[in-house]
């Protein structure tokens, strides 16, 4: 899709969000049950919508949050959970209604001191941390967050008591038995007021902060950074980790500056992204541009997005970062100098994050989990302390603590941003710099994603692909080594399709949100051999789904 001509520039007051009237929208609208754009749809990161459009309202928030105290109820989890929102200006207004239904329902919460807003890593990081060495009265969360997204936005995700996101097998049944409230007009939800549930005595103030800050150097080395004359710049781009910085340079006596302390719900003070949106994402060069002017003053920099659950790396030598990119460099670096983990540790990356990845980790002689798109297929194996590293194509990530045992099981921005002053620390180069020596080893490799119209009708078909379907020994003139729908990693369906060649590959898949599908490709042999392979995936994709 065309880059808007506004793209990287601040926007102008006619495209700011009007804060009152959206909040107003959350109360005031009413959606329609039995129209599917208002309904509940849990994705890859919980539900998420908007008060304007009928997609994101005190009900849909009232309903789920009922119906996760029902799961709850259901598989015997009773013990506290952690109720965290992010800086979105419909994330205190959802605030609000879920407690009001959780307390009713007996549901003991633990909620941020001076109503602070909480990172997503951190809830990981707080359930982990109750439930280390316990069999029962285990604790799960909510994250009030629809991360990156427009601020206009809402997002709503539950994390069961394994600290990650929930599989499709609990949003599933969350989803349903939500929307059945919807369709009952809230008959069965149970809820006190606002006052009453903030006072109740199954609402505790909790210190989120000081127990995740405290902890950091048990996964990376805060000696050497602390040591170090790095001078570090970090942007939080307004997000819910705005106030955690501070106190992880105060701990750790690191020279690092908060370049943007401002909280601000339209956040104008982002630059519009390529689609002419406000976007707090930190891995895009539109969106980071105002950053960037200034990130040039410091050693190292770094931003987070909203929720802080993904990250964005500003090098002196390269600039910003692709996230393959920096997820191949933290991979080396991380399996070259975590001595206590264990030797079969394996790497995990999703199934369209670059093959740079599977070549790095060969050189290390560790084994690749490839998995579908969503961090949830990745809490078991950091759990269990069998993944040492797993990231995402769109810069989000987790790795082990320096013992190899579990840090989070969801993805963290911090940990990540920091590991880059690491890198630079001990190796002398910023990540960057150490790019460059994988190219040299490994090749140069050229990625990009494009988007294409599908009707939903084809958006169905394409996820239902068997590799039977794809009619083709060639692709972009290499031969076609696999044709995949589903996930070499663990047998899971993709939602679509990818072929691989010596050279490259693509991966099409349709979008949850919009009628469009996505392809993913990636060529070792330069940019003219990737738009040859987009273009050829394109074609594949068409001709098969009108087959």
């Amino acid at each position: 899709m065309p880059s808007s001509p506004l793209a990287g520039t601040f926007p102008s007051p006619d495209c700011l969000v009007d804060i009152p009237r959206l909040v107003s929208a959350y109360f005031s609208v009413k959606p329609d049950p039995f129209d599917p754009a208002q309904r509940i749809a849990f994705g890859t990161s919980g539900h998420r919508g908007s008060a304007l459009s009928g997609s994101f309202n005190e009900d849909h928030i009232l309903a789920v949050t009922q119906a996760i105290c029902t799961y709850r109820k259901n598989h015997g989890i009773d013990g506290p959970l952690h109720l965290g929102f992010d800086t979105h200006a419909l994330s205190w207004p959802a605030f609000i209604s879920a407690l009001e239904v959780l307390t009713a329902n007996g549901v003991t919460v633990r909620i941020a001191q001076n109503d602070e807003y909480t990172p997503t890593p951190v809830i990981s990081h707080a359930i982990l941390t109750y439930n280390r060495g316990r069999t029962s009265g285990l604790s799960d969360g909510i994250v009030i967050t629809p991360s990156h997204n427009p601020p206009k936005d809402g997002g709503f995700k539950y994390n069961p008591p394994h600290g990650g996101p929930a599989g499709s097998d609990i949003t599933g049944d969350i989803e349903k038995a939500a929307n059945r409230l919807l369709e009952s007009a809230l008959s069965g939800v149970s809820r006190i007021p606002f006052e009453r549930a903030l006072s109740s005595p199954l609402t505790h103030r909790h210190d989120f902060v000081t127990p995740y800050v405290t902890d950091l150097g048990t996964i990376l080395d805060m000696e050497i950074l602390s040591g170090s004359r790095i001078r570090m710049g970090v942007n939080p781009l307004g997000g819910a980790g705005v106030h955690y910085w501070g106190r992880i340079a105060e701990h750790y006596r690191l020279d690092l500056t908060v370049v943007n302390p401002d909280v601000d719900p339209t956040f104008r003070f982002m630059t519009l992204d390529k689609d002419g949106e406000i976007r707090m994402d930190p891995s895009s060069p539109d969106a980071m541009r105002g950053f960037l002017e200034t990130a040039g003053n410091f050693d190292i920099a770094f931003a987070c997005d909203t929720d802080h659950d993904r990250h964005g790396i500003v090098t002196r030598s390269a600039g910003l970062l692709p996230p393959n990119h920096y997820l191949s460099v933290m991979i080396d670096f991380l399996f070259r100098t975590r001595g206590a983990w264990k030797a079969d540790v394996r790497v995990g990356k999703t199934l369209v994050s670059s093959q740079m990845i599977d070549r790095v980790a060969r050189a290390l002689g560790r084994n690749v989990q490839e998995v579908p798109v969503g961090f949830k297929w990745f809490v078991d194996g950091l759990l269990s302390g069998d993944l040492g590293f797993a990231g995402e194509e769109s810069a989000g990530a987790s790795f082990l603590r320096r013992d190899g045992t579990v840090w989070t099981t969801d993805k963290d921005a911090i940990v990540p941003s920091l590991l880059a002053a690491e890198i630079l620390a001990r190796d002398g180069r910023d990540p960057g710099a150490c790019y460059r020596d994988l190219v040299a080893r490994f090749g140069d490799p050229v990625y990009r994603r494009i988007d294409a119209p599908a009707t939903p009708e084809e958006k169905t078909r394409l996820q239902k692909l068997s590799p039977e379907n794809v009619k083709t020994r060639y692709l972009a003139g290499d031969p076609v080594l696999e044709i995949l729908t589903r996930a070499p990693g663990n047998g899971a369906e993709i939602g679509g399709i990818k072929v691989t060649t010596e050279n490259g590959w693509f991966a099409a898949r349709p979008s949850g949100t919009e009628n469009i599908y996505k392809i993913y490709a990636e060529s070792f042999r330069g940019k003219d051999h990737l738009e040859t392979l987009l273009a050829e995936a394109r074609e594949l994709v068409s001709q098969t789904l009108s087959g």
